[in-house]
């Protein structure tokens, strides 16, 4: 019985971590602007409240696959949140002041991870076989984790401002695998199997490509002014 919980809470810290990649994504790009001390509150403030949620989203998984088209509206509104984030919408700091600009970076971590975590739910769900504290256990185990792994991207970001695209690129290709993912849309992606390959790449190359144009814009827009 103690070997079968621990090889249940190794394969459910794995899943999480696999899983957990966009989401330390997520976090690197809503805090990039943030003061360092605000950036380090941003992040565990966020990845904290994100898990006490995700822990109750897991609780009611049952009754959420339940609702129609839920998979479809996730996918949209997470499309939108990428833009934000590559557009640097979400924590520009010129406009917007640091208190609210640390609160409105850590409700996009939180909003993000909800809506990007329809399937780690559903794996971590069936890993664990209704035993909550093994699902409590593994995500709070993989926290520190996703902590370090922003906070690597966040470097990166810094030293490489293009991954911006990148990251958000990937966030984009998240919300596409989430509306193919639509069990009522599963009628039409059985009758065309090249659109439901093709919808995750075509939702990643055009946030990228809005991205770029809307940094032209303004770069354009400035110039002007100078």
């Amino acid at each position: 019985m103690e070997q079968d919980f621990l090889l249940s809470l190794l394969m459910i810290i794995g899943i999480d971590l696999v899983l957990g990649a966009d989401n330390a994504v997520v976090i690197a790009l809503a805090c990039r602007n943030l003061p360092v001390l605000q950036r380090n509150k941003a992040i565990i403030l966020g990845t904290m409240l994100a898990i006490v949620f995700r822990i109750f989203i897991t609780l009611i998984a049952v009754y959420l696959l339940k609702i129609p088209f839920l998979q479809l509206v996730g996918g949209v509104f997470l499309l939108y949140i990428a833009y934000n984030l590559i557009a640097g919408k979400e924590d520009d700091t010129s406009k917007i002041k640091s208190h609210p600009s640390l609160w409105r970076a850590i409700k996009t971590i939180v909003i993000a991870d909800l809506l990007m975590g329809f399937d780690n739910v559903l794996a971590v769900a069936g890993a664990a076989q209704g035993h909550m504290v093994l699902v409590a256990m593994g995500l709070f185990i993989s926290i520190p984790i996703i902590i370090w792994g922003s906070k690597i991207i966040l470097v990166l970001l810094t030293k490489y401002p293009f991954l911006v695209y990148i990251g958000g690129g990937l966030l984009a290709f998240t919300s596409g695998k989430m509306i193919v993912e639509e069990p009522k849309l599963q009628g039409i992606f059985y009758s065309h199997p090249m659109l439901e390959m093709s919808i995750p790449y075509i939702t990643a190359s055009f946030i990228i490509l809005a991205g770029v144009l809307y940094h032209q814009m303004i770069n354009f827009q400035t110039a002007r002014r100078d």
